[in-house]
């Protein structure tokens, strides 16, 4: 039998793998903190509010996950992520390592890495290949994911 734990990280992700934004909010405790290299730190609803954007916007979107492991406090996982960006219509694979603390039955830590830079390659084209590594191409990324967060989350509020 799986660690409780393990059960949540798979739920997230399956509740992903079908686009169901709410399902892996009900994941998260109230007060969870989620990092990732595009959106920086992220809180509460703020970090709901992402997965949420990120469901809706997706476009010839699939998922895949693996290496799933947990315990009583943490867990890791692996996944992978096919899109098509939709400012440049160019297709993305994005690999990711997730790690995972848990309190009460809930992620209250979330932190996805990956390169940030190959990224940038798939989704930019040449200017991402050429100049993605440079933290000020990096910093635009980030403020470009936040800008669109914070208007996703304006225009959510106005419904």
């Amino acid at each position: 039998m799986s660690h409780p734990n393990t059960e949540l990280i798979e739920r997230f992700y399956t509740a992903f793998q079908q686009r169901d934004a709410e399902t892996m909010a009900a994941c998260y405790a109230d007060d969870v903190v989620f990092s990732d290299p595009a959106f920086g730190e992220l809180r509460g609803e703020e970090a709901r509010d992402m997965w949420r954007m990120l469901v809706a916007r997706a476009q010839d979107f699939s998922l895949t996950y693996d290496s799933v492991e947990a315990d009583e406090l943490n867990g890791r996982a692996h996944w992978v992520a096919r899109y098509t960006f939709g400012q440049t219509g160019r297709t993305v694979v994005n690999r990711i390592a997730a790690r995972f603390v848990f309190r009460e039955g809930r992620i209250v830590e979330h932190r996805d890495t990956f390169d940030l830079w190959r990224w940038a390659r798939q989704a930019l084209g040449i200017k991402g290949a050429l100049l993605g590594w440079t933290p000020f191409v990096q910093r635009a990324i980030r403020a470009q994911a936040r800008k669109g967060l914070d208007l996703y989350r304006r225009r959510q509020r106005r419904t």
